[in-house]
């Protein structure tokens, strides 16, 4: 995988609201907390980079 930064579309799992966010995908799998820049609510956001350069991301609610 290239270091890179994607931007990603993802959507809010309370208010649903769309938005951007920028992942760095230079330091393989991660998984981390932000809040909805709507909202204001914590979304556990995870992705995945596979050996493709593609990567799955996941957004939902904080536990």
């Amino acid at each position: 995988m290239n270091a890179a930064l994607i931007e990603q579309r993802i959507h809010c799992p309370f208010c649903g609201e769309s938005m951007h966010v920028l992942i760095d995908t230079s330091a393989g799998d991660q998984s981390y907390i932000e809040d909805c820049q709507v909202c204001c609510r914590p979304m556990q956001i995870a992705f995945t980079c596979a050996d493709d350069d593609s990567v799955d991301v996941q957004v939902s609610r904080d536990a």
